[in-house]
């Protein structure tokens, strides 16, 4: 039984690949093919003037600052997160199996055990600052230490990945009464997916 059970094991992970994202946009953030009513892009809220974005390949090199802009959310708000991966498939985006949602992004944005955290807010400088105001004040800034953002799905089981794909982020200001508000952010980014060899 055991040697079954390590037969299986060891077939499942020879069938594992790595992807590397190969952008179609170099500014990145591209607005969302299918906004929420009412939402608005990432450049909409967000200033960027003092970010550095330099692509070499499959890494994104990151550092300086991006100010949040958004307007009408109170600090008391709830912000849900939601990222989700689209495969374009016969002129229709498809959804797959890669997704994370949170309905409390501001409390769980530092939580080591989350993929942002990961790749995007543990280089974080002021993090003091940002777990205390999030981006939902107006003129917050959220400053980054140097990092290399790798556009990479690893150990990806199942079938392969091929064609365009494009990951969905949208993040919603809930108020105290649970009530949406109507400016989400809603942007893309996307390009080829390929095979790592």
């Amino acid at each position: 039984m055991k040697t079954l059970i390590l037969l299986v094991f060891g077939m499942a992970s020879c069938w594992a690949a790595d992807y590397e994202l190969i952008l179609e946009d170099l500014d990145v953030f591209s607005p969302c093919t299918e906004p929420p009513p009412g939402s608005i892009g990432f450049l909409d809220a967000f200033n960027i003037d003092d970010l550095r974005l330099d692509q070499d390949s499959d890494i994104i090199h990151i550092s300086e600052n991006v100010t949040s802009t958004w307007d009408d959310v109170e600090p008391t708000d709830r912000i849900s997160a939601r990222f989700t991966v689209m495969h374009f498939d016969r002129g229709n985006w498809e959804p797959t199996l890669f997704s994370m949602a949170t309905p409390d992004f501001c409390a769980a944005m530092f939580d080591e055990n989350q993929s942002w955290f990961k790749y995007w807010t543990k280089y974080i400088s002021n993090r003091e600052e940002i777990k205390e105001k999030c981006f939902k004040t107006r003129g917050t800034v959220l400053s980054h230490d140097p990092f290399d953002l790798r556009l990479r799905l690893t150990d990806v089981r199942g079938a392969s990945l091929q064609g365009r794909y494009k990951a969905v982020i949208t993040f919603e200001a809930v108020d105290e009464k649970d009530v949406p508000r109507k400016n989400t952010i809603c942007f893309e980014i996307r390009g080829d997916a390929e095979k790592i060899q």
